[in-house]
């Protein structure tokens, strides 16, 4: 597809929705399993003129598939972190450029300057294991920061305390980005008083920890780090954008990004602002695989587009769809 600048440029629904239009029908074409998985829906592409009836394909399928348009080989090839026995998603990047281009405009539009920033990064399971595209955003933004002290922590969480303090004693301001269990495994380990750091809470116990609502991990992170609020990233490999919330759990995605919510009993309506439902996520910076995708996420979208995540479906782990069988 040519002019991708166009992505990041909307500035209205109308432009949304255009571009949203033209990368369904892009996608259509050459991605051939959207194709199928649309064609099984008995839907006539011509008649669809709104995004909120373009098809999102099940997220599950870039379990069993590969979700790539047949335009261009692949890059590199993101996968999920899951657990134990899992299959993991895969996701082919044919243009990492795209990735970079997205995180960096979205970081800049919720926090500013990246380089006014000291960037950590505490993701210990994500670097053991590699292909990660948290890992690669995150380093990213280490490099774009060019703050000496910017980097990655594995497992030298006494290193990391120490240079936490002294920095934001400074007044140097920090974004400190983590796995849920390794930012609870600071805290218990570390007595910490923060006035210029934002903490992002990444999600995930990766099976380290009891699962813990939000509301209260984040009053247990509040304190620990002696923060006023903890904000959070929603992304997840699948996809090449992310959400961000400032803090309460409420979550605001980037002009290029929306969240629709699914009703329960039917997925194809969509659920009342304020009502809870499945996660729908349309991407246009997935535009070589992907861009509208059903998660196995469950949340709550309010009149300002913002949204909350409140957990997920029972048994969202299920391999593939009937429709492709």
């Amino acid at each position: 597809m040519k002019n991708i600048e166009k992505i990041f440029q909307i500035k209205s629904e109308k432009q949304f929705n255009s571009l949203a239009l033209e990368i369904f029908k892009f996608q259509y074409r050459n991605n051939h399993i959207y194709r199928s998985f649309v064609e099984k829906l008995n839907i006539n592409v011509d008649l669809i003129v709104d995004y909120h009836d373009i098809p999102f394909m099940p997220i599950e399928f870039f379990k069993s598939f590969d979700i790539v348009c047949d335009t261009k080989l692949p890059d590199l090839c993101f996968l999920s972190s899951g657990t134990t026995g899992q299959i993991p998603s895969k996701h082919f990047i044919v243009n990492p450029n795209i990735y970079i281009e997205s995180f960096r405009k979205s970081f800049a539009l919720f926090y500013g300057d990246i380089t006014n920033y000291c960037v950590m990064g505490l993701l210990p399971s994500y670097l053991e294991r590699g292909s990660s595209s948290l890992v690669f955003m995150v380093n990213d933004m280490i490099q774009q920061s060019g703050h000496s002290q910017s980097g990655f922590y594995l497992n030298n969480l006494e290193e990391l305390a120490a240079k936490l303090q002294k920095l934001d004693s400074s007044g140097q301001k920090i974004v400190l980005i983590g796995v849920t269990y390794a930012l609870l495994d600071l805290i218990e380990n570390f007595s910490l008083d923060l006035k210029n750091t934002i903490i992002v809470e990444t999600g995930g116990m990766k099976g380290r920890r009891k699962e813990m609502i939000r509301q209260e991990l984040h009053k247990v992170l509040e304190r620990g780090f002696s923060v006023s609020s903890i904000h959070s990233e929603y992304g997840m490999t699948e996809l090449l954008s992310q959400a961000w919330s400032k803090g309460d759990g409420v979550f605001v995605c980037p002009p290029w990004m929306k969240i629709l919510i699914r009703q329960t009993n039917d997925p194809l309506s969509f659920a009342k602002n304020g009502k809870t439902g499945g996660i729908n996520v349309i991407d246009l910076a997935n535009i070589n695989s992907c861009s509208f995708i059903a998660t196995q996420d469950l949340g709550r979208s309010f009149e300002d587009e913002s949204f909350t995540v409140a957990g997920r479906f029972d048994n969202s782990d299920v391999r593939g769809c009937n429709l492709m069988i």
